[in-house]
C-alpha cells in the first residue's frame, strides 16, 4: 500500500507541474459547450433535446487531448520499466494511475458541469442524470483508454492514432449515457442504460488493469 501511495502521490505532483497540458482538456470542454448554443441557436427545446450528446462528445473528445500522456513521460525516463520490474503488482499500479488520471481529468469537469449545463438549458433531473451517468461512464472511458494507451506508447506520433482506435469503443457508452438523459426529459425510466453502464464499469474494472499491464509489458519487449 507504501507503494501504491507514493505513485498516487507522485501522479498528482507530476500533473500540477504540467498545468498547461492539464488545462488543455477542461478549456476544450468548456469552450465546446460555450459555442454549441451559439452555432444551433438559442432555441431552449433544441438546446434541451442535444444537451446531453453534446456534454458527453465533449467530455470524451477532452479525455483524449490527455490521455496519451498516461504513460508518456513514465516511458521517456524509464519510471514505466521499474514499475513492471518492482514486487508491486504492475495491473495494481496501473490501476492506481489510471484513478490519478480520472480525478485530475474528470473532477474539474464534474465541478463546472452545474454551470455549463445553464447553457444548455438542462433540467434538474436533466442535470442529476447526467452526473450519473458522467460519474459512472467517464472511469471506463479511463479505463478502455489506458489499453489503447499502453499498445501505442512506444510509437513516435501515437496521439493520432489513439482517437482512431478508441472512439469507435466509446460509441455503446455514449449511446446508453444519451439515452438515458433523453429518456428522463421524456419522464420515462432510465434505470436500465444507467445498469448497462454499471455493468460495463464493473467488466472493465475487472479485466482493464490486468490488460493494461500485458500491453504495456508487449511495447516494452
Amino acid at each position: 500500500m507504501r507503494a501504491l501511495l507514493a505513485v498516487f502521490k507522485r501522479e498528482l505532483a507530476l500533473s500540477f507541474r504540467q498545468r498547461s497540458e492539464l488545462m488543455q482538456p477542461l478549456m476544450f470542454f468548456i469552450i465546446v459547450i460555450s459555442l454549441f448554443p451559439v452555432a444551433i441557436g438559442p432555441s431552449p427545446e433544441l438546446l434541451q433535446r442535444v444537451s446531453g450528446g453534446v456534454v458527453w462528445v465533449a467530455a470524451i473528445l477532452s479525455l483524449l487531448l490527455g490521455m496519451e500522456r498516461l504513460f508518456r513521460d513514465d516511458f521517456l525516463d524509464g519510471t514505466l520499466e521499474q514499475y513492471l520490474l518492482s514486487a508491486t503488482p504492475a495491473y495494481l499500479i496501473v490501476l492506481v494511475k489510471v484513478l490519478a488520471h480520472w480525478i485530475i481529468s474528470i473532477l474539474p469537469l464534474l465541478i463546472l458541469s452545474p454551470l455549463l449545463a445553464l447553457f444548455l438549458n438542462m433540467t434538474v433531473q436533466m442535470y442529476w442524470v447526467l452526473m450519473l451517468t458522467l460519474l459512472i461512464g467517464t472511469p471506463i472511458i479511463s479505463l478502455i483508454g489506458a489499453i489503447g494507451v499502453a499498445l501505442t506508447v512506444s510509437l513516435h506520433k501515437s496521439g493520432v492514432l489513439l482517437p482512431l482506435i478508441l472512439l469507435p469503443l466509446f460509441i455503446p457508452l455514449l449511446i446508453f449515457s444519451t439515452s438515458a438523459i433523453e429518456s428522463v426529459s421524456l419522464q420515462l425510466p432510465y434505470g436500465f442504460q444507467l445498469g448497462i453502464m454499471t455493468a460495463i464499469l464493473l467488466f472493465s474494472l475487472a479485466l482493464a488493469p490486468s490488460a493494461i499491464a500485458y500491453s504495456l509489458k508487449v511495447s516494452l519487449n
